[in-house]
């Protein structure tokens, strides 16, 4: 698949966006609120990022801002907010890092709830299902059959979930629209049957009479119907796998008026049944027909299995958003779509949910206590959106801050009630998910801290240009044959892992690229802005920056791409340096020594240069063209590269000879020296920082993936650097 330039098309056909609508049903079922496409928690964060500068990436520039998807909304270039108040706003956001670092760990809060609800939906959905058993068996057999059905159904969830949303979602959408049309049928028959009056009760009136005549009790009860809106988290998390025009069609048109009916529906019937037997758990299956219980009773089950992949399917999505913004731990990223871009599968997030969700059935075995648990989860993922929201009004959609007080009044309002009449349920359930969110908050916390103070001893630590230029055949330092790509965190000055490497081992290669992969805070970065390339002191010293820029949802590409791309964007920043010398703003501080230009890859200048490699057995002569090679001089090589040029413009001797050296150097091969640290709190530091820093961050780093660079280069050309890190 073309994974630069198959995926992430603006426009969309018909039959696209209503193959996705039936895709979403699929996976359950606002949304103007989005990330370029994306949307969840840390989606909002990444756009107020952008907005105001209090993004929690170290290693970002003043070029990341000229990206296209950074400009699209405006960004931080953009206008500012209308009001003074909201200049204020985001004046006091970029200065005090307290306000910073709130942001983030509320963004963080909401993103563990998240998981949370990853893990308790799945158990509630199918436990709950599996309930309904009890109106066709005894209560002895019943206790019996519950859990280890519930079980068995889970493990198979999460089994198929290797196949990617697409398939799962053509997979799981019959189902889906055979049990919305069966529940709205039967809310039907039963209204009709029972209380045609009951349709009364859509007023908001009754809710406000309702609060008015219970008071406490029903404010208390309110928790209890969380249930009723658990979801539409989930679907915001996993606008990124569908589109906004697909999710609105598919719930306007089909969800929401279903479920209307089917809710009133069950109304009606209890309106005329107020004595139920206690003993019943489920009173949706008491108002099924006698006579459909069973086939219901299938379809429910099969329905609930698609209620859990909504929300396990955002959870793998928000995960590889923190992870691409260093807030988790790295992961294992499957990209199930060649298709549709952000469709995605983690192996060990998917494990780990599993073995959660059958801890948690296992260990309520009662559908009252996991709703509990699971209502709270979903309102204080919503308290945390909104309060997100009105920072999007205001710094984002230049709107006055008045607009966003009377948003958070109106909905924080509403969902305050909600939330406090959860949180008063903590020890009948509500327990689990702030647990369970305060162990990945920590998780998340203690890598996104490793990470800034491994960043900031890199950024200590590094050495300047002038002392790498020092080094020459006075000093016993040679250069051999090939390329080196030492993979580095820095976007500026020379890492201090280079200096260790070079002081006990004195030679490194011709030419010699320090390479930066880094994520930006947009879902996606063109093609044609995908590399930063310039030179690092004078040319003939052939010593090169290139900085890899990535968004949160790109797919990075394997080896034998990604090296044939880095290449050709070096060859084509030198055939261009003299033509086109339009270099970027790097930093706000940026000297000569640091000027770079942006490039894209190889597919995206076709009337630039182009690289031809084959084996040295198998070499043909090129036909005559008006493009010119520039080959290597090199006796039988391994391999022959050959860099096809245009003829126009004419190209500088001293830049000919400069691509006639890259040439020899990638015949010869490509080496990646990558650095292998160890970080150690320093003398001094306090207990906190020494556990988090030896024991938790050092753990996470030992048992998480390593770089994307590492898992795709060749063992036998990898060199590894270890050092240690005093922070």
């Amino acid at each position: 698949m073309d994974l630069e330039t198959g995926f992430h098309h603006v426009k969309e056909s018909w039959r696209t966006v209503l193959t996705l609508a039936y895709q979403s049903l699929g996976v359950v079922y606002v949304l103007k609120a989005d990330d370029n496409g994306e949307g969840g928690t840390f989606a909002l964060y990444s756009l107020l990022c952008r907005h105001a500068r209090v993004n929690s990436l170290p290693n970002c520039q003043l070029a990341d801002e000229e990206l296209s998807e950074y400009k699209k909304d405006g960004g931080v270039n953009g206008l500012s907010p209308k009001s003074n108040l909201g200049s204020r706003l985001k004046s006091s956001l970029e200065k005090h890092r307290v306000l910073q670092r709130f942001l983030l760990v509320l963004a963080l809060i909401g993103t563990c709830m998240v998981i949370g609800d990853g893990i308790l939906t799945p158990a509630l959905s199918v436990f709950s299902a599996v309930s309904g058993l009890e109106l066709s068996m005894s209560k002895e057999h019943h206790k019996y059959v519950e859990v280890p059905v519930t079980c068995v159904i889970l493990i198979c969830l999460f089994a198929l979930q290797h196949y990617g949303t697409h398939r799962v979602g053509y997979l799981f959408a019959p189902v889906i629209l055979i049990w919305l049309l069966c529940i709205s049928s039967i809310g039907l028959y039963n209204i009709i049957y029972w209380n045609p009056h009951v349709y009364r009760a859509l007023s908001p009136y009754y809710m406000y009479k309702f609060l008015k005549k219970t008071q406490q009790g029903g404010w208390l009860s309110l928790g209890g119907i969380l249930l009723c809106i658990t979801g539409s988290e989930a679907m915001f998390a996993d606008l990124g796998h569908f589109s906004q025009l697909s999710i609105k069609i598919a719930f306007t048109s089909l969800v929401y008026p279903s479920l209307i009916l089917a809710y009133m529906g069950q109304a009606a019937y209890l309106s005329r049944h107020h004595n139920i037997e206690s003993d019943y758990q489920i009173g949706f299956y008491v108002s099924v027909p006698e006579k459909l219980r069973w086939p219901v009773l299938v379809i429910a089950i099969l329905a609930a299995v698609v209620g859990s992949q909504a929300i396990i399917t955002g959870t793998f999505s928000i995960i590889k958003q923190c992870s691409s913004l260093g807030c988790f731990p790295k992961v294992k990223i499957v990209h199930t779509s060649s298709k549709i871009h952000g469709q995605i599968y983690i192996p060990e997030i998917n494990w780990l949910l599993m073995v959660l969700c059958l801890a948690v059935t296992v260990g309520f075995r009662d559908t009252r206590r996991m709703g509990n648990a699971s209502g709270l989860a979903v309102i204080t993922v919503m308290l945390v959106t909104t309060c997100l929201m009105s920072l999007v009004i205001v710094l984002c959609w230049q709107k006055s801050v008045f607009l966003a007080i009377c948003f958070v009044f109106f909905f924080g309002t509403i969902e305050a009630l909600y939330f406090t009449a959860s949180l008063v349920k903590f020890l009948e359930g509500a327990w689990v998910p702030i647990a369970l969110s305060f162990i990945f908050l920590i998780v998340m916390c203690v890598w996104h801290y490793g990470t800034l103070k491994k960043y900031e001893f890199d950024v200590q630590n590094k050495v300047s240009v002038n002392w790498l230029l020092t080094l020459g055949p006075d000093l016993g330092i040679v250069r051999v044959r090939g390329i080196g790509l030492l993979h580095t965190e820095l976007v500026s000055g020379i890492p201090a892992i280079f200096s260790h490497f070079v002081t006990n081992f004195p030679a490194f290669h011709q030419v010699l690229v320090f390479l930066c992969i880094k994520s930006v805070p947009v879902p996606h970065v063109r093609p044609e802005e995908r590399f930063l390339v310039g030179h690092i002191g004078p040319r003939e010293c052939r010593l090169y920056r290139c900085i890899v820029r990535y968004g949160y949802r790109d797919v990075h590409k394997d080896d034998i791409e990604f090296e044939k791309d880095l290449v050709c964007s070096i060859a084509e920043f030198v055939r261009s340096e003299n033509s086109s010398p339009n270099y970027v703003k790097v930093d706000r501080e940026t000297d000569n020594d640091d000027k770079m230009k942006v490039v894209g890859a190889c597919s995206t200048h076709l009337d630039g240069i182009q690289m031809s490699e084959d084996d040295s057995d198998n070499i043909e002569e090129a036909s005559p063209s008006e493009l010119k090679e520039i080959q290597s001089p090199t006796i039988k090589p391994q391999k022959r590269v050959r860099f096809i040029v245009p003829e126009s413009p004419k190209i500088e001797s001293e830049s000919m000879e400069e691509l006639r050296e890259l040439t020899e150097a990638r015949e010869a091969g490509v080496a990646y020296i990558l650095g292998h640290t160890c970080l150690r709190a320093k003398q001094g530091s306090s207990l906190i920082k020494k556990l988090v820093i030896d024991f938790g961050y050092e753990f996470l780093r030992k048992n998480s993936r390593t770089s994307t660079l590492a898992l795709t280069v060749p063992h036998v050309s990898t060199l590894e650097v270890g050092m240690v890190y005093h922070v």
